[in-house]
């Protein structure tokens, strides 16, 4: 796995907040079970040195902090789906796509 920085205390969510006032953050939730998901996150992987160079990089494991995706949902008001990818910049969500619908450019668009 790449070197994500693992997103699995409900607090890191106000950290990531803060930190998307000096550089963006990407969310990417996660199932461990869903070929979908697997395929995403090849996706993403697949570019991840050009998106650590301009953000930081969170994974979140939905089975296992399924609680952390319920928060998200409610913090930033949008939708839980699997696979995820939020984009936060100065403290709000810039950019947010699920399953097909997000590649790496589209994120670095938002950037």
């Amino acid at each position: 796995m790449k070197n994500w920085k693992i997103l699995d205390k409900m607090a890191q969510l106000d950290e990531i907040v803060l930190l998307s006032k000096q550089k963006p953050q990407l969310i990417y939730k996660h199932s461990t079970t869903c070929p979908v998901n697997a395929d995403a996150k090849a996706r993403i992987e697949q570019g991840f040195e050009s998106l650590a160079s301009k953000m930081d990089l969170y994974y979140l494991d939905l089975l296992t902090f399924r609680s952390i995706s319920n928060e998200i949902e409610t913090k930033f008001g949008v939708r839980h789906e699997s696979p995820q990818v939020l984009l936060l910049k100065d403290g709000k969500v810039v950019f947010h796509g699920s399953h097909y619908k997000f590649d790496v450019s589209d994120i670095l668009k938002h950037v």
